[in-house]
């Protein structure tokens, strides 16, 4: 029988920026019974420790999830589906496993494969920053943010619910999606932003090497635009290449955009502009009233 969150010891595993976040949401307000840290690196593990982030911390992963009611994988995306192969015949039966990875579809492939006693929900808090590492952990990071959970068809009714409520706990909207339909989704409004910003970033980068100058004139919208240009590279390779159909059908959507643009451009054609670009602000107000 699942046990509520108050009573659960709950193992992180990555202490990272959403890792150690979460951890310090549970300890700081006695969410759970016990909060676990695993990282690979010692420094980080002491850094937990001495930062009251956790009441235990260590490196060695078969330490860390040994009897823990929830596990929670918190690493890019292919450390946790190779992660996965490794924990699973060190859950104890009735163990809830999430992660909190970027793409679905593999992570839930992979967490099929767990023993039959173990309760699979895979996770995706969209609360993300460019920022990296234990150090850009804060408190009340998932506060209003929404929490995709993905469960597995063998997932139980009392394990996702077990998933939902750590997910409010900590102050998060959760939303439960399909695998798939969350890695499209995902796609256009996180990944394809990603590579925009990238591109953007380098094409403003060869106006620089021409003219430094273009650099002192930057301000609020080059900075909103790029932001997301400084995002850990090895988390985006994960995600690029775990969610890859996707997110090239996003590239070719966007490139069918900005060939329309460009097109009106080149044609000077005034009322044609204004119509597209209406369109797109209609549709970014829009958003911002829902």
């Amino acid at each position: 029988m699942t046990k509520p969150l108050q009573d659960c010891s709950v193992a992180v595993v990555g202490l990272g920026l959403m890792g150690a976040s979460l951890c310090l949401d549970l300890k700081s307000s006695q969410l759970c019974r016990e909060v676990r840290g695993v990282a690979r690196r010692t420094q980080t593990v002491l850094d937990a420790f001495f930062a009251h982030a956790v009441d235990l911390a260590t490196n060695d992963l078969q330490t860390g999830i040994l009897g823990a009611d929830i596990v929670i994988l918190a690493t890019p995306v292919r450390t946790i589906v190779s992660t996965l192969e490794e924990i699973g015949p060190r859950l104890w039966p009735g163990a809830l496993v999430m992660d909190m990875g970027s793409t679905k579809a593999d992570i839930c492939a992979a967490m099929a494969h767990l023993p039959a006693g173990v309760q699979p929900v895979g996770g995706h808090p969209m609360c993300g920053k460019e920022t990296a590492g234990f150090e850009a952990s804060e408190c009340g990071l998932y506060r209003n943010a929404t929490w995709v959970l993905s469960p597995l068809p063998r997932t139980s009714p009392e394990a996702l619910a077990l998933a939902a409520e750590l997910a409010q706990a900590v102050g998060a909207r959760p939303v439960v999606l399909e695998a798939a339909r969350h890695d499209r989704l995902v796609a256009s409004i996180s990944h394809l932003p990603f590579l925009l910003a990238s591109a953007l970033t380098a094409a403003v980068a060869e106006v620089g090497a021409d003219d430094p100058t273009v650099w002192e004139l930057a301000a609020g919208g080059f900075r909103d635009t790029s932001r997301v240009a400084a995002s850990d590279t090895q988390m985006f390779l994960d995600i690029l290449l775990t969610n890859r159909a996707a997110v090239l059908a996003q590239i070719d959507s966007f490139d069918r955009h900005l060939h329309q643009v460009r097109a009106l451009l080149e044609q000077a054609d005034e009322p044609g502009l204004r119509a597209k670009l209406g369109e797109s602000q209609r549709a970014r107000a829009g958003w911002r009233k829902q």
